[in-house]
């Protein structure tokens, strides 16, 4: 299995825009949780290098399912989620809510 990648953020300037974009791939569920931990605290760092003031764009395989329930997360998702919430799903919503 793998154990998740992330990459340091790629800083790009665009017409007076900057922005940094990361790309990641989660490991999934059935994984070791601390090799899932590791991995969640890297992308955090990675994305505490980036400014505030740029737009940051993440993007990759989150191996998440947020699902319907938005309860807690209402200013950043929506209810238009399909199924359950899993593990990584609980933990990226809580990446993308701190961040």
């Amino acid at each position: 299995m793998d154990q998740g990648s992330t990459k340091p953020p790629s800083k790009q300037k665009k017409e007076g825009i900057s922005m940094n974009i990361i790309q990641c791939y989660a490991p999934t569920n059935d994984y070791n949780e601390d090799a899932i931990d590791r991995f969640y605290n890297k992308l955090r760092s990675n994305i505490e290098k980036c400014s505030t003031k740029d737009l940051t764009i993440l993007m990759g395989d989150s191996n998440a399912k947020v699902g319907t329930d938005n309860t807690g997360y209402e200013d950043m998702m929506g209810r238009h989620g399909l199924g359950e919430r899993n593990e990584n799903g609980e933990r990226f919503a809580n990446l993308c809510t701190f961040n």
